[in-house]
């Protein structure tokens, strides 16, 4: 099947932690895709926006389909019940397992993304430091990590006894608090069981491949500036 596909449009390619979760389920999926470059500081200009209108990576679109498509959630969902037809890595519509899939789907978009995101801003790239906005996000993505590390403490995946695009969703924003927030008070050995589910993933060939690729894009960015 995936042989007469034409590649799937991917704004942005894998750089950053929305993109890169989308890069993950497109290449387990094997799926062909195309990169189309567009820089941070391109997200907000006319042509893109006419993609995206909110200015924000990651968009696809889909010439298989014709269909556009923003939000890295939403995306995720669009190849799975798109392309997993046997459920590689989804579930079948309307069982327990879709709907639980969904559930931990949204908690990583309406907890994770945004707390991890808000954490990283305050640490890093706002004007002033602010360390009480600092320390509240960082003890939110503990929280966020305290709920995971618990269900996982008797559940080697998020749903269904197997690995999943659920899983998946969470891996960029994880990686990176693990690294960028362990000097704030965000200590990964407090969190073993998701330390551990990390790994698995992590060692999956395809993804230390893009892991590979966006530590090399971000020691080149490191270079220029």
């Amino acid at each position: 099947m995936t042989q007469q596909l034409q590649p799937i449009k991917v704004y942005g390619g894998s750089f950053g932690p929305n993109p890169f979760k989308i890069s993950i389920l497109l290449s387990e999926l094997n799926l062909p895709t195309e990169t189309m470059p567009i820089g941070f500081d391109q997200v907000k200009t006319p042509a893109y926006e006419a993609i995206n209108p909110n200015g924000r990576l990651p968009a696809i679109h889909d010439p298989n389909t014709g269909l556009t498509l923003w939000e890295s959630g939403a995306i995720l969902e669009y190849l799975v019940e798109t392309y997993d037809k046997d459920h590689q890595f989804s579930f079948p519509p309307g069982t327990e397992d879709a709907q639980k899939a969904r559930q931990w789907l949204y908690f990583q978009a309406s907890g994770q993304g945004p707390y991890y995101g808000q954490a990283v801003w305050f640490k890093k790239y706002h004007p002033e430091r602010l360390q009480s906005a600092v320390d509240r996000y960082v003890n939110e993505a503990k929280r966020v990590s305290k709920v995971l590390d618990g269900w996982l403490e008797t559940h080697d995946w998020l749903v269904g006894g197997k690995l999943s695009y659920a899983d998946f969703a969470f891996v960029s924003w994880q990686n990176i608090a693990q690294g960028m927030l362990a000097d704030e008070g965000f200590k990964a050995d407090e969190f073993p069981h998701v330390a551990a589910w990390m790994e698995r993933m992590n060692s999956r060939p395809k993804v230390k491949v893009l892991i590979d690729i966006q530590d090399q894009m971000l020691k080149e960015r490191a270079k220029a500036a």
